[in-house]
């Protein structure tokens, strides 16, 4: 069995006029992320981290901001083009963990859907996916409740 890991990694400042998208969910806030899609951290950071276990790259490389056809595009829509980039090499995915970082809002309450949402995308047991949600204890642009980030980590599995 051939086995790869990929780490992926994004932030996004919080801007006035925006829905706030965590991992496919929609969480009431009086700001949402500001970016070229929907701007959700966490599905960002679940693509780079796909992409980067299958050898394919970023996810700028594939959804480029400059593009209008990704201008507001739902980021669950990414994750599955990329779900079906890394089927199509012969890969699965064997489980994924996370980490949001936020001063604000608390996210507690939603991560049960949050990671119902992810094993959906993934075609993957919820067990299998672990969500963790942090503050930044008052530091920098994140604890200054101006920015939101997230990082995942992927294990890919191919049977040989």
């Amino acid at each position: 069995m051939s086995i790869k890991i990929g780490i992926g990694y994004d932030i996004h400042k919080l801007a006035a006029g925006r829905k706030l998208m965590i991992g496919g969910v929609e969480v009431p806030y009086a700001k949402g992320l500001q970016g070229h899609s929907d701007a959700d951290v966490l599905l960002h950071a679940i693509c780079d981290a796909l992409l980067g276990a299958a050898g394919e790259g970023d996810i700028g490389e594939h959804f480029p901001d400059g593009d209008p056809q990704y201008k507001d595009i739902g980021s669950g829509e990414l994750v599955r083009d990329v779900y079906t980039l890394i089927r199509n090499k012969g890969y699965a995915v064997n489980n994924i963990d996370t980490v949001i970082i936020a001063q604000e809002p608390h996210l507690g309450p939603y991560k049960k859907q949050i990671r119902e949402n992810i094993a959906a995308m993934l075609n993957i047991d919820k067990e299998m996916v672990g969500i963790k949600a942090k503050t930044n204890e008052g530091l920098g642009d994140i604890g200054k409740k101006g920015a939101i980030a997230s990082y995942a980590v992927v294990l890919l599995h191919k049977e040989d």
